[in-house]
C-alpha cells in the first residue's frame, strides 16, 4: 500500500514542477511556497525537508559504520578489532571531502555505483536466506513482551516502512537538473525515472523482507545482513556494497542542505560564495551528522522515528494536500478521495511511528554503553 500511496505522491510532485506556465519549482520549499504562500509555505514545508535529509544522513552514517566493521570483521580476521565509533567516524571521515563535490550532476556518478550496490546486495540478502533455509526453531509469532511495548514496536515498524520511501524530499532538486522545453518537458524523463526507481525498489526491497522473515522469523536482524557469517568473501562483498551504497546516498540527501546553508551564510550573513564557504558550511553539517550518528546508533529506532516524523509528511501527505491546493479536483471524484486516503494514512503513520521511534530510542539509550 506505502508503495502505492507514495508513488502516486512522486508523480504529484513531478506534475506540480512545471505547473504553472514558465515556472520551474525547482526545489521543495518553493512549491511549498506557492501552495501555502511566501510566509506560511516555508515553515510547513522546510522543516519536514530537513527532517528526511538530515536524518537520512545521520541513519546512514550508522549504517556506513557498521557494514565497513562487518566488512573487516569478515575479510581481516587476524587484524586488530576496533569501536564501531571509530569505524562510523571513518565514513564520516570519506564524506569530508566528497561533500566538497559542487553540485547534483558532480556526484552522479557516484549515485549510479549507489544504485547498483543497493541492487546487488539486495540480491545477495535474499538469496543468502534462500540458500541458508529456516533456522532451527524459527518462530513467527510476536515477541513475549508487553502489551504495550508490543504497540510501540509496532509503531515504530510503520516508520521503517516510510523510511524506505524517502526520495520525495529530493524529487524536485534532481528534477531541476534535466532541461525542460514546452515540447520536451522534464516531467517525461523524470517520471520514467521515477517508475525505473520504484521498480528496483521493490525488487530490493520486498523480497529481502519476505525471505529473510520466513528464514528468521521474529528475531531478524534490522540488517540482515549482519545474520551471516558464511560464506565470507560473499558476506563481506555484500557489506561492502551496502557501504558503497550509503555514500552516494548520503550525497544524494546532502545536496540540497548544503545550498540551504550556502545560501542563508551568503544572503544573511553576508559570507561571500567560495571554497572557503563550501568547505566551512558543509564540513560542520558532516560533522554534526557524524556526532549524532556516533552519538546514538540505533539503526531501526532511527528508522522508524525519521521515518515517522519527517518522511510521513513529505512522502505521503504533504503532496497530495499541495494538489488539492493547486489543482483542486472535484470534491467526491477519484482523484480526490485518493488523496484524502493518503493524507488520513500519512498523519496516523506519522504520529504512531514518531512515538514508537522515540519511545524505542529512550528505551534502548537506557542500556547501551555510548561511544563503543
Amino acid at each position: 500500500m506505502s508503495w502505492c500511496l507514495t508513488l502516486n505522491s512522486m508523480w504529484q510532485m513531478i506534475q506540480l514542477h512545471e505547473c504553472v506556465p514558465g515556472t520551474r519549482f525547482d526545489r521543495y520549499i518553493d512549491l511549498g511556497r506557492h501552495a501555502f504562500g511566501p510566509k506560511l509555505g516555508p515553515w510547513i514545508v522546510l522543516p519536514q525537508q530537513l527532517i528526511v535529509q538530515v536524518g537520512c544522513d545521520i541513519v546512514y552514517m550508522v549504517t556506513g559504520g557498521k557494514c565497513l566493521k562487518k566488512f573487516m570483521e569478515i575479510a581481516c580476521t587476524n587484524c586488530t578489532q576496533i569501536k564501531q565509533s571509530y569505524w562510523i567516524l571513518i565514513f564520516g571521515g570519506i564524506h569530508f571531502f566528497l561533500s566538497q563535490l559542487p553540485n547534483f550532476n558532480s556526484v552522479a556518478g557516484v549515485s549510479l555505483a549507489a544504485a547498483v550496490m543497493s541492487l546487488s546486495y539486495s540480491t545477495i540478502s535474499w538469496v543468502a536466506c534462500l540458500a541458508r533455509g529456516r533456522v532451527e526453531n524459527v518462530s513467527y509469532a510476536y515477541k513475549k513482551t508487553t502489551s504495550t511495548d508490543l504497540m510501540f514496536r509496532i509503531f515504530n515498524a510503520l516508520g521503517q516502512i516510510s523510511f524506505a520511501f524517502a526520495g520525495h524530499a529530493v524529487a524536485l532538486e534532481i528534477q531541476a537538473t534535466i532541461p525542460s522545453t514546452p515540447e520536451k518537458p522534464s516531467k517525461i524523463p523524470m517520471w520514467k525515472g521515477a517508475i525505473g526507481a520504484y521498480v528496483i525498489n521493490a525488487i530490493c526491497y520486498f523480497p529481502v523482507a519476505l525471505v529473510g522473515y520466513w528464514a528468521f522469523g521474529r528475531d531478524v536482524e534490522d540488517n540482515v545482513l549482519m545474520e551471516f557469517e558464511r560464506p565470507a568473501w560473499l558476506i563481506a562483498s555484500a557489506n561492502l556494497m551496502v557501504f558503497i551504497h550509503v555514500v552516494g546516498s548520503y550525497q544524494v540527501y546532502a545536496m540540497p542542505v548544503f545550498d540551504l546553508i550556502e545560501s542563508m551564510m551568503v544572503k544573511r550573513f553576508k559570507f561571500p560564495p567560495g571554497v572557503a564557504l563550501r568547505l566551512v558550511a558543509r564540513s560542520a553539517y558532516v560533522a554534526f551528522t557524524l556526532f549524532v550518528g556516533v552519538t546514538f546508533p540505533f539503526f531501526g529506532d532511527l528508522l522508524g522515528f525519521f521515518g515517522g516524523f519527517g518522511f510521513a509528511p513529505t512522502s505521503y501527505f504533504l503532496p497530495s494536500i499541495m494538489w488539492l491546493i493547486i489543482k483542486k479536483p472535484k470534491r467526491f471524484s477519484t482523484n480526490w478521495f485518493i488523496n484524502w486516503i493518503s493524507i488520513y494514512i500519512g498523519v496516523c503513520i506519522m504520529l504512531a511511528s514518531t512515538i514508537g521511534g522515540l519511545r524505542n530510542i529512550a528505551t534502548d539509550a537506557s542500556t547501551y554503553k555510548f561511544y563503543t
